[in-house]
């Protein structure tokens, strides 16, 4: 017996599938820095690493010889 090659038809399936969209991310603003960053992620500013207004990671300086 023949079977359809297709159930749902393609305007059907692409309907429902428009509703699939990338969410905008949620940026914000540093209270130490004032620098843009995103949500619970941690970023660099001149060489420092902050995470929550604190800092992590301290750039090194460079040792001259």
């Amino acid at each position: 017996m023949a079977h359809p090659k297709s159930k749902i038809s393609k305007q059907r399936k692409r309907k429902r599938r428009t509703h699939y969209k990338a969410a905008v991310p949620t940026v914000a603003k540093c209270t130490t820095t004032g620098e843009a960053h995103l949500y619970h992620r941690a970023h660099w500013l001149d060489g420092n690493l902050y995470y929550r207004g604190q800092v992590v990671i301290q750039a090194e300086d460079e040792i001259e010889d």
